[in-house]
This record gives C-alpha cells, sequence and structure tokens, in this order.
C-alpha cells in the first residue's frame, strides 16, 4: 500500500522533512507520484528507513548508509565489503571512546584539585582552563 510522505513519517516518528531529505540525498525514493503530484511510498521505502535509523542508531554517517544501502543492492556484492565498512565504523567508534577517556580523566583531575569553596578567582580549574596553572 502507498502512503503520503506525511503518513510514512507519522508512523515512523520522523519529520516530513528529514524524509525529504533523505530523498534529496538520494537515500529514499517514492515509488510514485500521486496525480496531484504528492510522493507515495510502499513498504520498500518503510525497509529502506528502518535501515537508516539503525545504521545511524550504531553511528554510521549518512555517506556510509548511502554506501551499505547501494552495497545491498548490489546482487553480485561481497560481504566482505559490508565487514570493511563496519570494522572502519567500530575503529572510529574505539578512538572516540579514548579520546573520551582521556576527557573524563583529565577533568577529573581539574575536578580533584578544587576544594569547591573559596574565591572564584582562585579556582584551579577555570586558571588550568585559562593557562594559568602555578
Amino acid at each position: 500500500m502507498l502512503q503520503t510522505i506525511g503518513k510514512l513519517a507519522r508512523a515512523e516518528g520522523i519529520a516530513a522533512e528529514t524524509l525529504r531529505y533523505y530523498e534529496r540525498i538520494g537515500l529514499l525514493l517514492p515509488e510514485a507520484r500521486s496525480e496531484a503530484g504528492y510522493r507515495l511510498y510502499g513498504e520498500d521505502a518503510r525497509r529502506r528507513l528502518r535501515f537508516i535509523r539503525r545504521a545511524q542508531a550504531l553511528g554510521f554517517t549518512l555517506s556510509e548508509i548511502r554506501e551499505l544501502l547501494a552495497l545491498g543492492d548490489e546482487p553480485e556484492g561481497s560481504m566482505a565489503d559490508v565487514k570493511a565498512l563496519a570494522a572502519a565504523r567500530m575503529a572510529d567508534i574505539e578512538q572516540r571512546i579514548a579520546d573520551l577517556q582521556r576527557m573524563r580523566d583529565a577533568l577529573g583531575l581539574l575536578h580533584d584539585r578544587c576544594p569547591g569553596h573559596g574565591p572564584r578567582h582562585a579556582c584551579p580549574i577555570l586558571e588550568s582552563l585559562a593557562g594559568e596553572e602555578h
């Protein structure tokens, strides 16, 4: 059953403008247009939309999602290409985790140095951020 962009958006809990954006960048295509010119989407669009949302939840960029969709659309495609994209995404996530851990540790040191009382101009956190450590 074909449905308009508004109905699909409501059914999937997404703004219609997001669907229009996905269409503009080639991730989602309407199956047809109504006589009035409205975009009409079918079950394939719903599946692609769910794929996009799940991939985003795993940290894939829209560019990577486009690539994954293209790989999935190739009948002769290889799993190796898909696995390579997943491995690259995992490496990026691992790097972000390491960066966040370093930030947490550095902030923890600043937090521990601050007694939490006294004049604000003597705060070791503010001094450190301003580059005025003594």
